[in-house]
């Protein structure tokens, strides 16, 4: 019988390899730990939609309070309105919750509720405690408009003027700063533009 061949002493790794294999590690260490701050970043989205300065996807979605009421997305045109995606498990829109009463309570551009993939009763619930903000409330328990939408989190607000297009978006819970310094001259825009059609329109001969 022949004889099995002694093993092999091991070698030891090169001192490179070892070198690398700690730069690998700590790097994807790095990674991981960007993703969980970025995850919690009240500005997450920093890609603008692509949805600016495009008609808003076309819906028609029941109402939370009544769900045989249909609202279709043609019904909200002619005056601008700001579509807030929202939902009771979404611990960021509780944070939101008193910072956008407080600006609907101005009455200065319609406030939509799109309540996403979430239960009724709880939704229910939801605005029973804290309060509803909202002209209406529309729900969206699938989640299939909000694909169109480009919804990928909650909270997430878009401003749509009286044409229907998309003229703002924001991801994240919105804070006071964040209604005076960007929603505020959004809105400004969008009025003025409206303005100007309308001045336009009578000047007509």
């Amino acid at each position: 019988m022949s004889e099995s061949p002694a093993p092999r002493p091991s070698r030891p790794l090169p001192p490179v390899a070892i070198v690398i294999g700690v730069l690998f590690f700590f790097g994807l260490l790095g990674l991981m730990v960007y993703g969980v701050m970025k995850s919690g970043d009240p500005q997450r989205d920093v890609l603008p939609s692509p949805l600016i300065g495009k008609q808003a996807p076309a819906f028609e979605l029941p109402v939370l309070h009544d769900p045989h009421i249909q609202v279709r997305s043609e019904e909200l045109r002619g005056a601008p309105y700001l579509l807030n995606v929202w939902g009771s498990w979404c611990a960021a829109c509780r944070e939101e919750h008193p910072v956008l009463t407080r600006f609907a309570e101005t009455k200065r551009v319609r406030v939509i509720g799109y309540n996403w993939k979430d239960e009724p009763a709880d939704a229910l619930h939801w605005l029973e405690q804290l309060g509803n903000p909202f002209m209406v409330v529309l729900s969206d328990i699938e989640g299939r408009t909000a694909i169109d939408w480009g919804i990928t989190a909650a909270p997430e607000t878009f401003l749509v003027d009286g044409s229907g297009v998309v003229r703002w978006k924001y991801s994240g819970a919105m804070t006071q700063a964040v209604i005076e310094q960007k929603l505020i001259p959004a809105l400004e825009q969008v009025e003025k533009a409206q303005a100007d059609a309308g001045n336009a329109l009578h000047a007509t001969p």
